[in-house]
């Protein structure tokens, strides 16, 4: 067949991959959700669990994928597969993972675009009303337009492929998504009083130090890094081979914790600041889309501020959904030898079914619960809380107990280069990385259903 004779695409080079790999791992979950668990858990202290397990857990991780994609040079529905027979089946729940997250990813996108919007045109203070946001989602039309708009702009940049699309959109957006991160985080740094909200998100606070401290650490990292959805398995098939690896995992746990922690720097302090510590206790939505517009409107230039901020949540939010949408489609062309655009069709209808009872289930069927779950919800839970750390966990398993972990070390190091955490990473993924995903499975299924607190 046609499609069976073509080249598989590649990255131009190591800076388009890392580029497209750190925008995939720098998403709504660096910018809504690392600032309120930063926040909850002691501030400094958090952050240095945060970094000690993005240097093992995650490295661990982050370089298995991707030398599981580049490896077998196919996505992550056949890499499974291809690297020992009984372990295919990981490869169609790591497809299932992107294929729940796109749709209700597309909605949350859509409501950064309406606020964006709305910034734009000089409405940031009818942002800042309470009921703003409850009667946006509780529209029936509104939402629908600008999740509309946000899967077709995804889509459009799947289309154009992996050079013209996804490589060329990351080296545009990237840098201008750091570039407006320092801007903001100098701004937030002008302002009167600051330096107790400075204090606030990075000293350490030691008697908030516990157990689920370390667990709401080790999830952040886990699901900030795009790991266990296929998206590092699919970028790592395009990656060349004359790659250096090791420096390229690197650069993206840099690039991803930089701008978590700059995310922190733009939300905590001012949070603290203008609304107390009371308002740095709001998580996810709550944070972005009803705190932070009520910040903004009381902080001077909060207008522009405000409207730069959306700008650096849309740009982080469409690279996340980019490389999701991206990991489906090529599951789908390497699976079923189907053609790019028939796989993005594919991914609009999907999302459509499931994108729109997310949608609604924040409004008009809001009283339709699944285990008490509204659906995006549930969609998050079952994605992030249950299959990802299912198929990170499986992976561990098959690689360092089945494979053998010197065939992934020997892809990594393939053009000579020196992997000095290699002892570090036989233990976590054989023993560590299989206990912490346990934990991280069982904790977050128990924080959901109310039986522990995170």
């Amino acid at each position: 067949m046609e499609h069976e004779k073509k080249e598989r695409s590649s990255f131009t080079g190591g800076i388009g991959f890392v580029l497209a790999a750190a925008g995939s791992a720098v998403g709504l979950g660096n910018l809504w959700r690392f600032p309120y668990l930063a926040a909850q858990y002691g501030g400094g202290i958090f952050i240095l669990v945060y970094i000690i397990l993005a240097l093992t857990f995650g490295f661990t991780l982050m370089a298995t994928e991707i030398a599981i994609g580049r490896k077998t040079k196919q996505s992550p529905g056949l890499a499974y597969k291809t690297l020992h027979k009984k372990f295919g089946f990981l490869g169609t729940l790591s497809t299932l993972v992107p294929i729940i997250i796109l749709p209700y990813y597309c909605v949350i996108g859509g409501w950064v675009i309406k606020y964006m919007v709305t910034f734009a045109t000089g409405d940031g203070l009818a942002a800042a009303a309470d009921n703003y946001f409850s009667g946006f989602t509780g529209d029936f039309l509104s939402p629908m337009v600008y999740f509309a708009i946000y899967l077709a702009l995804t889509a459009a940049v799947i289309l154009l492929g992996v050079n013209k699309g996804i490589e060329k959109v990351s080296k545009i957006m990237m840098p201008l998504l750091l570039l407006i991160s320092f801007g903001i985080c100098i701004y937030i740094f002008t302002l009167p009083g600051i330096a107790e909200g400075v204090k606030y998100y990075l000293l350490p606070d030691f008697s908030k130090f516990s157990f689920m401290t370390v667990c709401a650490a080790m999830g952040q990292m886990f699901f900030s890094m795009s790991l266990a959805m296929g998206i590092m398995i699919t970028y790592g098939s395009y990656t060349k081979k004359e790659t250096n690896l090791i420096k390229s995992v690197n650069q993206i746990e840099i690039c991803d914790t930089v701008v978590a922690l700059l995310a922190g720097f733009m939300v905590v302090p001012a949070v603290y600041m203008f609304s107390g510590e009371a308002g740095t206790k709001a998580s996810g939505a709550g944070l972005m889309f009803v705190t932070l517009p009520k910040v903004f409107g009381e902080m001077r230039g909060g207008q522009f501020i405000g409207l730069l901020f959306f700008v650096l949540v849309f740009f982080a939010a469409l690279t996340s959904s980019i490389s999701v949408m991206e990991a489906i489609v090529s599951s789908l062309m390497d699976r079923f030898k189907i053609s790019r655009v028939k796989g993005v069709i594919f991914c609009i209808v999907i999302s459509i079914i499931m994108g729109v009872p997310s949608s609604l289930g924040n409004g008009i069927w809001s009283d339709i619960k699944i285990l008490g779950m509204d659906f995006l919800t549930f969609f998050d839970y079952v994605s992030n809380s249950v299959l990802m750390p299912i198929v990170a966990l499986f992976t561990c398993i098959m690689v360092g107990w089945l494979v053998g972990p010197k065939k992934l070390v020997a892809e990594i190091t393939r053009n000579g280069e020196k992997m000095r955490r290699e002892k570090l990473f036989y233990v976590m993924v054989r023993f560590v990385a299989p206990i912490l995903l346990v934990i991280i499975l069982a904790s977050y299924s128990l924080a959901q259903f109310g039986i522990i607190t995170m």
